[in-house]
């Protein structure tokens, strides 16, 4: 398990409710599970994550499967939720 950092922007923020937080994760899919199960966050939460693109440690995710992203130690998850107009 490595621990670092999420960072949400925009919508995501808004669902979380906090612009970050750490993570305790293997792989990326850990970490989106984990942040989902937080408690008080409703179903708003997973479907902006679901639309939203990644940036680990600034390299973009893409459509790689999120089980096969492996988080590092001290690394910054971006959470960059659809943005109009961009």
């Amino acid at each position: 398990m490595a621990k670092g950092t999420i960072r949400y922007w925009a919508a995501a923020k808004a669902a979380a409710g906090v612009a970050e937080e750490p993570y305790d994760a293997r792989t990326l899919a850990d970490a989106i599970a984990a942040a989902t199960r937080v408690a008080g966050r409703g179903g708003e939460f997973g479907r902006v994550v679901g639309r939203s693109s990644f940036l680990v440690d600034g390299e973009p995710v893409g459509t790689r499967p999120h089980e096969m992203i492996t988080l590092p130690e001290g690394g910054v998850v971006e959470v960059l939720p659809p943005f109009a107009g961009g």
